[in-house]
């Protein structure tokens, strides 16, 4: 199921209404006072912002419709707790907590796993987190984090790292709508060294039939184990350049072999 198509949960996405802040304003008021339709009229005009922040996630594997229900509890949570007082837009208030409760879903599906007590640490951390957020109506500094919590702030940085997600070695950087830059193509390495990888891959003879700046690339990147960054501010061109010539550098290889 695509993350781009019109119907989510069974609502339709193109129909959905988009209010205005005056209609925002008057339903908020209406939701104190325990006006139970003007509390569904919020979340129904309110619900464009939900698919927003899911599109943001459109490339975790995750089922859309799963993703939504999630937003959408998010949402129900900012409304809550939502203080008009502050002069602060709903949708500024809403965008961290709907963020925050796909990302608690997610870690809660990861693969990966991390120790309950640590696990229990880092989701105490977000409430903390969440609470000085709507005191302080900021980001918390560890520090303040770690202080709600009684903790020192490195007990905070470990349980929090611990339940980041794990990125993907071909999740896209950079985009110059011809090549695309992934997380790979700046992991440096410091152990491939010129002996190793031709007695591996045995690619000294097709090497010398590519053009001097190919080369130079090449030996760079995987004899010298520097990053494309690095290599494009020795050379002076863009990373994206240096992408571009490396992929069609090893192209030719591959054919040659």
């Amino acid at each position: 199921m695509r993350m781009n198509k019109v119907e989510i949960c069974g609502v339709n996405t193109a129909r959905l209404p988009v209010l205005k802040e005056a209609e925002m304003n008057e339903l908020m008021k209406r939701i104190k006072a325990g006006d139970k339709e003007a509390r569904t009229a919020f979340i129904n005009g309110n619900l464009r912002l939900v698919l927003s922040v899911v599109q943001r996630f459109s490339n975790r594997g995750e089922h859309p419709d799963d993703l939504f229900q999630i937003g959408c509890v998010g949402l129900i949570k900012a409304l809550d707790h939502f203080d008009m007082s502050h002069g602060v837009k709903f949708s500024t208030y809403a965008v961290p907590m709907i963020i925050g409760e796909i990302r608690r879903y997610l870690r809660d599906n990861n693969c990966i796993r991390v120790s309950r007590s640590l696990r229990d640490t880092a989701y105490k951390a977000l409430q903390a987190k969440e609470r000085l957020v709507r005191k302080n109506l900021r980001e918390p500094t560890i520090g303040e984090i770690a202080g709600e919590m009684c903790l020192e702030p490195q007990e905070v940085v470990l349980a929090m790292e611990a339940i980041q997600d794990p990125v993907s070695l071909f999740e896209t950087v950079f985009h110059d709508n011809e090549d695309a830059v992934y997380v790979m193509d700046q992991v440096k390495d410091t152990k491939q060294t010129e002996e190793r990888w031709t007695e591996r891959i045995a690619l000294s003879d097709a090497m010398k039939k590519l053009g001097e700046r190919e080369k130079h690339i090449l030996t760079m990147r995987f004899f010298e184990g520097k990053t494309q960054m690095e290599v494009a501010k020795e050379i002076g061109i863009s990373q994206a350049q240096v992408s571009r010539l490396e992929k069609n550098a090893l192209s030719t290889m591959r054919k040659l072999m």
